[in-house]
């Protein structure tokens, strides 16, 4: 494949669309082709369907082994396209990807659980399902207090800032274990750093690998 695959993940809040669409300008300013796919897909299939009402608290006390089946499900379906794309030489961006689930559902469960939980969704994913893996990994690291006033909670997941903090943990944690991750800190004496700010970095990291 000649194309490559960036994902930009982080807990909500983090400001993962507002980046998408400020890139997706960058992006088509330079002429560089460019696809973008955002996860999950609600409306798309059973799986972004089942995904939404798990998130509305509809299925009580949560499997993270079950719930990362719907979660893997989306994303395979989506396989040949983003493979499609990366075939023609297109950057392919990805609003939230494995890493999220590796990230949100793995903090469902105890710490001591959760390697093996986090090994398990990877040979899903990218064994199993053979999902093509990313070139780039950008991190949005956001004080979890402040990413759950930015969505103000209204899914299961935001509502949870217990939850929040577990998942941002797991994320930095997989920054480190990981290959081809970078963290973008966005956050400045306490407050978010500017939208433009923020971009200015992550416009950096893409043209490197580009």
């Amino acid at each position: 494949m000649n194309g490559k695959l960036v994902v930009i993940d982080g807990i909500d809040g983090a400001g993962k669309t507002t980046q998408i669409e400020l890139l997706a300008k960058y992006l088509a300013d330079k002429n560089i082709p460019y696809e973008v796919i955002s996860f999950p897909r609600y409306e798309d299939n059973l799986y972004g369907q089942l995904i939404k009402r798990y998130l509305a608290g509809e299925f009580g006390e949560k499997n993270s082994y079950l719930i990362a089946l719907a979660y893997a499900g989306d994303r395979a379906l989506a396989k040949l396209t983003i493979e499609s794309w990366l075939n023609t030489g297109k950057l392919v961006i990805a609003n939230r990807y494995v890493s999220s689930s590796k990230a949100h559902l793995g903090a469902n469960l105890p710490e001591d659980k959760r390697t093996e939980f986090i090994r398990w969704v990877s040979e899903l994913e990218y064994g199993t399902n053979m999902l093509p893996k990313p070139n780039l990994t950008i991190l949005l690291d956001v004080d979890p207090l402040v990413g759950q006033k930015n969505v103000q909670g209204a899914d299961i997941h935001e509502k949870n800032l217990k939850h929040l903090e577990q998942a941002s943990k797991i994320y930095l944690e997989l920054s480190q274990a990981e290959e081809n991750w970078q963290v973008v800190n966005c956050m400045i004496s306490g407050k978010m750093r500017s939208k433009e700010d923020i971009h200015k970095e992550i416009a950096a990291l893409i043209d490197k690998l580009v």
